[in-house]
């Protein structure tokens, strides 16, 4: 059922001036239509924004809707937190790629119209939740919208390390790394890594060697109900794990990497007009011949 919009967050990360002047112009835009603005707290240096500003966590728990205004990278960012609430998000591309932030932002009148109108197309993106088994405790645990990787600390250094799925024993590698990734994140680091493309509504996680030492490892994918546990077999090169590309955490021998599907899910909202095959199309290149 479509959402009636009324409390609308702008989030964004304000590091240059075209950045900026989107936001103004998105802000003063929204200020005469019928709803309430809510505004990033690293929004605050910007001049002209005359509403109240938050934390991602009260924008979640309190507005209806969130635009994000950035790239793919501040859309993560957000998704992390806003996921754990019930509000929609939409972003406008002021990024390179823009998989996630799809709107144009020379149009974005048109297309947030439609959205505020009920006319937008709704989809939910499941994240990953991460834990570390250490000593029999666990010491953290992280959502990823996008991959988590296993990977040396040190560049150029093979590691070695035991995956099992649902505690049945997979295979031992020693490798660069792996990617475990998401569908909307096999558009991303798994797919420079040569995993495959996955459309976003299956239900599945990609498994990525990172320069494997066999010619006989390939990707593979499996149902993203079941539970990955990641063994660290060696500490002759110092390991680590990175989510979305966003923080590193050290890892020691013997230590375990719990990685299942997690509980929430991003409400990712596209205009009508979206269409995810135009989008690989445009993004990756490929041919528009229509035959």
């Amino acid at each position: 059922m479509d959402k009636n919009f009324k409390k609308i967050a702008l989030i964004g990360y304000p590091k240059n001036t075209d950045v900026i002047a989107t936001i103004k112009s998105l802000y003063s835009w929204l200020t005469n239509k019928n709803v309430e603005i809510l505004l990033d707290q690293r929004l605050s240096n910007i001049e002209g924004l005359d509403s109240e500003f938050y934390a991602l966590d009260l924008i979640g728990s309190s507005a209806d809707l969130a635009i994000i205004i950035g790239g793919d990278g501040v859309m993560l960012n957000a998704a992390r937190v806003l996921s754990k609430f019930d509000i929609s998000v939409i972003g406008i591309n002021k990024g390179n790629l823009g998989f996630l932030t799809d709107i144009s932002p020379e149009n974005y009148h048109t297309e947030i119209n439609g959205v505020l109108a009920g006319d937008y197309y709704s989809e939910n993106r499941f994240l990953l939740s991460f834990s570390i088994l250490r000593d029999n405790k666990f010491i953290i645990n992280k959502v990823a919208l996008n991959e988590v990787v296993l990977h040396p600390i040190q560049i150029a250094n093979l590691i070695e390390f035991d995956v099992f799925v649902n505690k049945r024993f997979l295979f031992n590698q020693r490798s660069d790394g792996l990617i475990v990734a998401t569908p909307t994140g096999s558009t991303a680091y798994s797919l420079s890594g040569g995993g495959p493309i996955i459309s976003p509504n299956l239900n599945a996680i990609t498994l990525v060697p990172k320069f494997p030492h066999t010619l006989s490892s390939r990707p593979i994918v499996i149902s993203a109900d079941n539970t990955i546990n990641l063994k660290i077999t060696s500490d002759k090169n110092p390991l680590a794990i990175t989510f979305d590309g966003h923080e590193t955490i050290p890892l020691q021998r013997n230590d375990q990497v719990i990685i299942k599907k997690s509980k929430h899910t991003l409400n990712l909202i596209h205009p009508n007009s979206y269409d995810y095959y135009n989008v690989l199309r445009n993004k990756l290149g490929w041919s528009n011949k229509f035959f």
